[in-house]
Order: C-alpha cells, then structure tokens, then sequence
C-alpha cells in the first residue's frame, strides 16, 4: 500500500439529512389489486386454483392418488420389461 491510500480523506463534504420524506405510492401489478390495496377477487380465486393444482400434481407424482400409482406401476412394468429384454440380448450375445 501507498502512503496516500494509508491517509485519511479530509475533504469530504459533509451531506445534510432531508426532512422531506415524502414517497412514491408503491407501484401495484394492474388487475391483482384495488387503488387501496386490497387483492381483487380473480386474484384471490387464481392463487387458490393454483395451489390446490400444485397440491393435486404433488399428490400424483407421489402416488398418493389412484392415477399417479398407475402411472408409477406403468413406469415400473416397463422397467422390468426392459430389463428382461438387456438380459436376453446379454444371454444371446454369451452364446455366439
């Protein structure tokens, strides 16, 4: 380091606080809520749609729903069934 980065800086202006503290409405998305704030009722009624499908979906993916377990049994069936179908090549390959 050099000297003059070591020195302190004695010629700084010293900035008065503002007393005005006005501020700016915050900016709201158009549609999601009234000139007071409230959330509008479509707002409200989407984001409940929106969580009960992503509660729905979770409960599939899971297999927690009678579809969801079929599709896993599907995914399962064809596991195996590829499986089945590596180890016979593997047996046909061996036998050449």
């Amino acid at each position: 380091m050099s000297a003059a980065e070591d020195e302190p800086v004695v010629d700084a202006e010293i900035v008065e606080e503002s007393k005005d503290l006005t501020t700016a409405p915050p900016v709201v998305p158009a549609g999601d809520y009234t000139e007071a704030g409230v959330p509008t009722f479509d707002y409200v009624r989407d984001r409940i749609e929106n969580r009960v499908a992503t509660g729905i979906g979770t409960q599939e993916l899971a297999g927690a729903t009678p579809e969801g377990k079929s599709v896993e049994d599907q995914f399962e069936a064809r596991k195996k069934a590829g499986q089945d179908r590596l180890e016979a090549i593997r047996r046909a390959m061996r036998d050449k």
